[in-house]
């Protein structure tokens, strides 16, 4: 199994950028999916999850208003629209999935089993 993320970059500050998953070896179509992210010198965070069939998302307070988690399960892929970045928001980005089918969302990595290898976003003032 493998997720497989995206999308990342060298952005000005108040630029966009949309960060893809894709998963490979099996399915996440009844699984709840997100992103977490790791900025230099700080803890793994919270930043948006989605649940199985789009009914429910959840955002971190600094990205809400600003970052649009979607998904795809024809496709088997979860993205983030992230807008009016800030230097803030410069991180590495993980796509995660539970392996567990028709959870509650939870906002803490130990609700995810699988992990991307993350993408660089890296926003400039």
């Amino acid at each position: 199994v493998q997720l497989q993320a995206s999308g990342g970059g060298l952005v000005q500050a108040g630029g966009s950028l949309r960060l893809s998953c894709a998963a490979s070896g099996r399915t996440f179509s009844k699984n709840n999916m997100g992103w977490f992210r790791q900025a230099p010198g700080k803890e793994r965070e919270f930043v948006s999850v989605i649940n199985w069939n789009s009914f429910t998302t959840s955002y971190t307070d600094s990205v809400k208003g600003r970052f649009t988690i979607s998904r795809d399960n024809a496709k088997n892929m979860v993205f983030l629209q992230m807008n009016s970045l800030k230097p803030e928001d410069t991180a590495v980005y993980f796509c995660v999935a539970d392996g567990k089918p028709f959870q509650s969302i939870v906002l803490t990595p130990v609700g995810y089993d699988y992990w991307g290898q993350g993408t660089l976003v890296t926003v400039s003032s």
